[in-house]
């Protein structure tokens, strides 16, 4: 990561409406190719409806969202993962009734020219071998997050712990330049917690992904995180270091629920 390089992805004055509700005002915000950069803030601040802007599940009441270089705040989210754009869900989204690694394979399948679905999911006799290569890669997947000894498991007979896990593993199967996780350790124990942010790490620094991540947990955020914004109530109003958060006032006083004139 290199502070002199154009940034992968530009939030340019993003403000959504829904109805008579402002959830984002004029949020501002770039991001460099290789940063581990996360979005903080209490509840309702508007931090998944930043990152569903970013994704292309909500499109923005007005600003633009770019993508290395290029004005994406138009495109559907299939059209943005084909650029290089991945996510997880705050909420599950896996298949539940498909094996572990024909949910991966679904990850896999808008980057194929030939459409494996439609033949199913195995092909030994004759298989293409592009289909061996996204196979391959699958496998590559399963092998970094740990996952091998449940790969033929039905999904939703997992623990919620690995069921993040294989909703991740679906999300890097995309190949992302720039991955967006969201709330990747909610519900999970501590001993989850620590290994989802060292393979949160690991794709950061030995896959090269740029990371974009939503986290409650503040230990993780300020361990791994390499810079940081806080929105409340729509807005951003810290943008920094990981130190620099901890120490802002702005933010203590949007966590304690504190107002200006009260904390004076």
């Amino acid at each position: 990561m290199t502070s002199e390089s154009a940034p992968i992805l530009q939030a340019r004055d993003i403000s959504l409406r829904f109805g008579g509700v402002q959830a984002l005002t004029e949020v501002g915000f770039e991001v460099r190719p290789g940063e581990l950069f996360s979005i903080i803030g209490p509840n309702g601040a508007g931090k998944t409806s930043m990152l569903n802007c970013i994704s292309g599940r909500y499109s923005p009441t007005s600003g633009s969202v770019w993508f290395k270089g290029q004005d994406i705040t138009r495109l559907t989210p299939n059209q943005r993962a084909t650029l290089g754009l991945g996510r997880t869900f705050q909420n599950l989204a896996l298949f539940s009734h498909m094996t572990v690694l024909d949910n991966i394979m679904v990850g896999r399948h808008h980057l194929l020219k030939n459409n494996f679905l439609t033949g199913g999911l195995y092909w030994f006799g004759g298989a293409q071998r592009e289909e061996l290569e996204h196979r391959r890669h699958v496998e590559d997947i399963i092998d970094f997050l740990e996952i091998s000894h449940i790969r033929k498991a039905v999904a939703g007979t997992l623990s919620y712990g690995l069921r993040k896990r294989v909703e991740l593993a679906r999300a890097v199967a995309v190949k992302p330049d720039l991955i967006l996780l969201d709330e990747p350790m909610a519900g999970m124990n501590l001993e989850e917690k620590e290994d989802m942010a060292r393979y949160i790490v690991d794709l950061n620094e030995e896959w090269g992904m740029t990371v974009i991540m939503i986290e409650h947990d503040m230990g993780v955020v300020m361990d791994i995180s390499h810079r940081v914004i806080v929105l409340d109530f729509g807005r951003k109003i810290a943008d920094g270091l990981p130190d620099e958060i901890m120490n802002n006032e702005h933010v203590k006083r949007a966590y304690l629920g504190v107002e200006d004139d009260e904390a004076a």
